[in-house]
């Protein structure tokens, strides 16, 4: 079983070695058949010249050469991955890929299987500013009463997918932050089965999130709604 790992990165010369790194690092050890699939998203600085320069031949680059937006770039790396089981990942490993091995204990039985930092096992090292705290738990409210009531933590950048959930993506109309309740909601429209697991996060410096992607977010929730009324995800 072949496993891809998709990272979005958008100006991330500084930290992106590192983070495969550990990603190698880890895969090697487990003895893992795996690819990583790296989807630049029109970054303004060196971030590929700088992956190109790692000898690996199990990665592959992406090279968006204009900003669409985070979600444009998950999509783009799925529906590009060769994997059985497709692992979406921020690119700062802000949840660390150890935690892989939590998310694979339920992957047999469920289609996919996320990352959460809002459960009470979880495990969150070093929290965010005040403002991003409040702000997310607001829009998490919203988005359990709109899209996906029940999960506590859409928006944890590490989720396990079976390939068979390849057709969600297909279906993806947000290109920007919106993108992971709209993928769930459509998974749960669907019918798949979705598992939200407790993990290790840690907020890493130099998010891209800003307070004005916030309710930007927030109007992506509703266009969700006004697709589904519309049929456009029929």
């Amino acid at each position: 079983m072949k496993l891809s790992i998709i990272i979005p990165a958008y100006n991330e010369e500084k930290r992106i070695i590192s983070s495969l790194n550990k990603i190698y690092n880890y895969l090697n050890k487990k003895q893992i058949d795996y690819e990583v699939v790296i989807v630049n998203d029109g970054s303004r600085d060196n971030t590929v010249d700088v992956i190109k320069k790692i000898k690996n031949n199990k990665t592959i680059i992406i090279d968006n050469k204009i900003n669409k937006g985070k979600g444009h770039a998950v999509k783009t790396g799925m529906l590009n991955a060769k994997g059985d089981l497709l692992l979406f990942t921020d690119s700062d490993l802000s949840t660390p890929i150890e935690e892989l091995g939590k998310l694979m204990k339920y992957i047999d039985n469920y289609d996919i299987v996320i990352g959460s930092r809002s459960l009470q096992a979880s495990d969150v090292k070093k929290k965010q500013a005040f403002y991003k705290v409040w702000l997310g738990r607001l829009g998490n409210k919203a988005i359990q009463l709109l899209a996906v009531p029940g999960i506590k933590d859409t928006q944890c950048g590490f989720k396990l997918y079976k390939r068979k959930c390849l057709n969600i993506f297909k279906k993806q109309t947000i290109n920007r932050w919106g993108f992971d309740f709209e993928i769930l909601f459509l998974a749960r429209k669907l019918g798949y089965k979705i598992k939200e697991v407790p993990v290790v996060w840690i907020n890493a410096e130099g998010s891209k999130v800003k307070a004005l992607d916030y309710p930007k977010t927030f109007l992506e929730l509703l266009k969700i709604r006004w697709n589904d009324l519309c049929g456009k995800y029929k």
